[in-house]
């Protein structure tokens, strides 16, 4: 009984942490990748169905996502879907595929997408911790009805905390990942700026050198 409570603690986590980053994926960071489009819903004969259900979903560049649907039919609804979205992109419809360019992301904009991540994880973690504090109500439960002795129950608890500490450091890992993302392209634009900046000044070697 008490590994079986261990053991939903752990499916739950998980869930929990896939599901994380799967959201995570649908965070816009100026860099082009299906998950931004797949789980978005269309009305599709009046079922809401995901673009990933819908046809293909292709990065033909790093900046753009193109979507071909399997029923052309289906176009100016998936176009209205994305239009409806927080993505906040305009789709190209040239009758045969949705065409979605990317924009390149402000610094302002990572740094508002920093925050938005940051929250996401720490929404993960509350719930991977609701999660441990179900599984240790339930190991109280079985040690109050003598279904388990108070050693035991010390020893579960450990358990689950130590199996907690793996999830949140997992949550932590997708989140650092996260935030590298964001900024990375930042950082070689402003790496590019600098070496410009030194070009014109005749060092732009050296800079490249040393980069």
């Amino acid at each position: 009984m008490p590994q079986k409570i261990l053991n939903e603690l752990s499916t739950r986590c998980e869930k929990s942490v896939e599901h994380l980053k799967s959201t995570m994926l649908g965070v816009r960071t100026g860099r082009a990748h299906p998950a931004l489009v797949e789980e978005i819903k269309v009305d599709y004969f009046g079922t809401p169905t995901p673009i990933k259900n819908m046809g293909s979903v292709n990065v033909p560049e790093a900046r753009q996502i193109v979507i071909t649907p399997w029923d052309k039919t289906a176009m100016k609804a998936i176009e209205k879907a994305i239009q409806s979205s927080s993505l906040g992109i305009t789709p190209q419809n040239d009758g045969s595929s949705i065409r979605l360019n990317l924009p390149e992301l402000t610094q302002q904009r990572r740094v508002e997408l920093k925050k938005m991540v940051n929250k996401m994880a720490e929404e993960g973690r509350v719930a991977v911790r609701n999660i441990r504090r179900d599984a240790i109500e339930a190991l109280k439960k079985l040690e109050k009805d003598s279904k388990i002795t108070e050693d035991d129950l010390k020893k579960f608890q450990k358990e689950a905390q130590d199996k907690t500490d793996a999830f949140i450091k997992k949550i932590d890992a997708a989140l650092a990942e996260k935030e590298k993302e964001i900024m990375a392209a930042f950082r070689v634009r402003r790496e590019l700026h600098a070496f410009r900046l030194r070009v014109r000044r005749g060092d732009g070697t050296q800079f490249f050198m040393r980069n």
